[in-house]
């Protein structure tokens, strides 16, 4: 593992909209691997009619730029990923949770993302080094999870070493 990589956990992400979005973010901020797990739409395998894939159509060609694999267990990828030294940092609301801006990233890092209603499992959680959250100021309690994505990795990878 290099210093400053950056993964991504993504854990029974319903919308594969969401997911190709989560691609887009991850190569625009050159994110190492995303591990997407449980029901997480994957994108097509080559050889597939061009424009029949939800992921690709948000995504637009990212989900090609950016390393990834399937893996049906969330929590065991947490376990493998920190016997390779990597912290592994939830985007979840709770009561551990640190205001995202305080937060002060330790490298290789992998910020782990729940489903879209229930957000991060229990299991995964307690696997977690650290849970962040991002500041609600407005009457609703979360954003949607390509948009928390955004926010989130942004603020993470600017703490990278050049």
């Amino acid at each position: 593992m290099l210093a400053n990589e950056v993964f991504v956990v993504v854990e029974n992400i319903r919308s594969a909209e969401n997911v190709g979005s989560l691609f887009r973010t991850a190569d625009a901020l050159g994110i190492q691997k995303i591990f997407l797990c449980g029901i997480t739409p994957i994108p097509i395998s080559i050889g597939r009619k061009p424009g029949t894939d939800k992921i690709a159509k948000t995504a637009l060609g990212a989900e090609q730029t950016v390393a990834w694999e399937y893996a049906s267990q969330t929590w065991r990828v947490a376990e493998q990923l920190k016997r390779k030294g990597v912290r592994v940092v939830a985007l979840e609301q709770s009561p551990k949770s640190i205001a995202l801006q305080k937060f002060e990233p330790k490298f290789p890092l992998a910020l782990a993302l729940g489903n879209e209603v229930n957000g991060v499992s229990s299991a995964v959680l307690k696997r977690c080094d650290n849970v962040v959250e991002i500041p609600m100021r407005g009457q609703k309690e979360s954003l949607n999870v390509a948009v928390a994505f955004g926010i989130a990795a942004y603020q993470i990878v600017k703490h990278e070493s050049p």
